[in-house]
């Protein structure tokens, strides 16, 4: 299977210029994907990117990813419905470390052919006059033929600056540079850069005669209308700081059927059969969610590693009611917290616990956990309570024996009801 029908069977061809198949077939081309740098990290929606540039080194060919320091200064309109705040040099050059750190578990930088590279459009940019790519640039492409892109026709209504219309001349230079420079014949990107991206061929030609060529995947959606990559809490993002690896574990763990079975084929690098035996075997017994653990965990291994997995798994037991007291207690903080956000939360000073006190007085008057000594001795004698996932009678003491990370004690009510308790040094 060549690349282009790869491509076509996981759902990641949108539009493809005529050529760009016949061009992979017969030679090992460069082909580059655009991530602006708004932030010090990638969220999932960079993942389709960086997957279609991952498919092309699997397949032989040269992947580039472009760091926009240049146009993150700008802003693309593409998608937008306003202006985006423009970035410092510093900020931006801060971020385009940070998402090489990530790019790397992706791509190999280090093969010996056709090895990954990464660039920054500033780099190429910042030394253009405004009267230099005006007269280099900007006199190859109409005004009639930019207006006519969707990106820029969606925003007249409510406001285009100059800066931003003239973004798709500055993405289309990159081509062109690339082009020149690293022999790069093929840029990739979701279907909202299509107009983008074809300008940069269209520049291509009229300033080289030269042909390149494009290629764009669908956006990804989710199947109730939701955004993809969107929580309550935000983007998903690949940064364990800003999403946990428990978090993102859940995130693919809780896809729909429907979401599920587009995402396993764009998003995980097993091949066809393997995938299409994942199916059905899926299709027998959905309810196991065969599909979405096999998405959770190659995706936390790809972005965090093996351990941040285990640990995930092991939280998401310990929530789910299967986990145990050693298991609970080897949680890094980080983790706990994560696992147990939303949940219920009290503070109580550490002294409370020197030499120690009785449960009832800690799960009702010290905690709040139950509104009157006499429920939580019923709930106890009906052996309903358990502290760090185990049961708890009457005669239990509370003391420090049972911190968890030195600072926690975790309250379980029935099967689903948790309470964090948050020991002060106060």
């Amino acid at each position: 299977m060549n690349l282009a029908e790869e491509l076509r069977w996981r759902g990641m061809v949108h539009d493809m210029m005529p050529g760009t198949e016949e061009l992979l077939q017969k030679e090992r081309v460069t082909g580059y994907v655009g991530i602006d740098p708004t932030a010090d990290s990638l969220h999932i929606g960079h993942l389709v990117g960086i997957m279609l540039l991952k498919h092309l080194q699997r397949h032989g060919h040269k992947p580039v990813a472009l760091i926009g320091g240049a146009t993150g200064m700008i802003g693309d309109p593409s998608g937008k419905s306003e202006e985006r705040n423009l970035l410092s040099e510093e900020t931006l050059r801060h971020n385009q470390e940070s998402l090489r750190k990530q790019l790397v578990r992706f791509l190999d930088f280090e093969a010996v052919e056709n090895p990954a590279e990464l660039v920054n459009n500033y780099d190429w940019m910042k030394e253009f006059s405004f009267l230099g790519f005006l007269r280099d640039v900007g006199k190859h492409l109409s005004v009639n033929y930019m207006m006519a892109k969707d990106s820029v026709q969606k925003r007249l209504e409510t406001g285009l600056s100059f800066t931003e219309f003239s973004y798709q001349l500055v993405q289309g230079y990159d081509f062109l540079w690339l082009y020149q420079h690293k022999g790069c014949k093929l840029q990739m990107g979701g279907s909202d850069q299509w107009g983008n991206i074809v300008t940069g061929t269209e520049l291509i030609r009229r300033k080289t005669g030269g042909e390149a060529f494009a290629l764009t995947c669908p956006l990804i959606t989710k199947a109730d209308g939701g955004k993809f990559g969107k929580t309550e809490q935000g983007n998903v993002w690949l940064d364990p700081e800003k999403t946990s690896p428990y978090a993102f574990y859940q995130f693919w763990l809780n896809a729909s059927d429907e979401d599920a079975k587009k995402w396993v084929r764009i998003f995980s690098v097993k091949d066809q059969e393997f995938l299409l035996a994942l199916e059905a075997e899926h299709d027998k017994a959905p309810h196991l969610r065969t599909l979405q653990k096999a998405l959770a965990e190659e995706l936390t291994v790809a972005v965090h590693s093996a351990e941040d997995l285990r640990q995930a798994q092991e939280a998401s037991a310990i929530l789910f009611g299967q986990g145990t007291t050693e298991a609970l207690r080897s949680l890094p903080e980080k983790m706990l917290l994560s696992v147990f956000e939303g949940v219920p939360q009290s503070t109580v000073p550490s002294a409370l616990l020197h030499p120690g006190i009785p449960v009832v007085d800690f799960l009702s008057e010290v905690t709040g956990i139950f509104p009157s000594k006499g429920e939580a001795r019923r709930m106890l004698k009906d052996n309903g309570v358990s502290i760090n996932k185990e049961k708890v009678q009457e005669e239990t003491l509370m003391d420090t024996t049972f911190l968890l990370q030195k600072k926690y004690i975790l309250v379980q009510k029935g099967k689903k009801n948790y309470f964090l308790v948050r020991v002060s040094g106060e």
